[in-house]
């Protein structure tokens, strides 16, 4: 089954890019968008429209709801579907979307965990009634995994005190002794786009998500799940829910302030590109669709 990977800044055309490729190939699509994954962010996300998905079968997309809590392995699970889902109709995958860090784990691949019994989960659950006890004991049992987490990154933990316990191994002995596999090696495409442009397009991108409705959508969102979930932080959103809040006076400034903050984060995304990806092939989207057809041809 063949696979190649799609990234590049926020606004840089890579969901259409993706979208024409694949309906050329039968390809299917795996999102790496961190807010399309979320049931109802539509707008800001600038999730494909219900027309486009209905052309293409996408992974990635409206998979949990916004109050869900997303991690890295999650994500690996709906890879893994997709990957099957491809190889029992005979079709390439497409991964596709900015969140570097995704694609970078699939490279790198996790270790292997072991299953958890009860009686673990409900000893740790114990422990983590006092989170800063549940940190303090960690740091004893395993100073060095403990120091790359913070004393309230509760779900790490957990997941720490968790294999501790069932496993007898300090995290950083478990790890050592089980190493991470790659799950893919799939070619990596960038879209090169010269600045100004992405500034453009991002400005345009912005200007037409509260057309559509943006102000309306985040209303929604915050009146079902309120503002403590992850995604509700997100640039686009947390702007949105400045403006309700009248610390943002209108929706020039409002449409200002996203742009420069989407474009802060489509610069963060590149240099983690060039860093994380030295091997990856950046030319336009023109010159990549027919490259990564042919790639998917051969």
């Amino acid at each position: 089954m063949k696979e190649v990977a799609i990234i590049g800044p926020t606004g840089s055309g890579k969901s259409a890019l993706a979208i024409e490729i694949a309906q050329e190939t039968r390809a299917y699509i795996l999102s790496l968008d961190s807010l399309a994954i979320y049931k109802k962010i539509d707008i800001v996300s600038a999730k494909p429209s219900k027309e486009e998905l209905a052309k293409v079968r996408h992974f990635g997309i409206d998979e949990i709801d916004v109050d869900d809590y997303f991690s890295v392995e999650r994500f690996f699970d709906i890879y893994k579907r997709a990957k099957e889902e491809c190889q029992k109709v005979g079709r390439p995958l497409l991964i596709v979307g900015g969140s570097g860090f995704y694609l970078k784990a699939l490279h790198e691949g996790l270790s292997p965990m072991p299953s958890f019994s009860e009686r673990t989960h409900q000893k740790v659950d114990e422990i983590l009634t006092d989170v800063k006890r549940a940190y303090e004991m960690l740091k004893k049992i395993d100073p060095t995994f403990a120091s790359k987490i913070t004393s309230k990154d509760r779900y790490r933990i957990k997941k720490a005190l968790c294999l501790y316990f069932e496993t007898k191994l300090p995290p950083t002995r478990y790890f050592a002794l089980h190493p991470p596999k790659p799950l893919t090696k799939s070619k990596i495409y960038e879209i090169a786009v010269p600045r100004d442009i992405l500034r453009k397009k991002i400005t345009q991108r912005t200007e037409q998500m509260i057309q559509k409705g943006l102000v309306d959508e985040i209303c929604e969102l915050e009146s079902e799940y309120g503002r403590a979930p992850a995604p509700m932080k997100a640039i686009g959103i947390k702007e949105t829910l400045e403006y309700l809040d009248g610390k943002i006076k209108n929706l020039e400034e409002l449409a200002s302030k996203i742009s420069l903050h989407t474009g802060h984060l489509a610069k963060r995304q590149q240099i983690f590109n060039k860093t994380q990806f030295p091997q990856r092939i950046s030319k336009t989207a023109n010159e990549l669709k027919e490259e990564i057809k042919r790639e998917l041809a051969d």
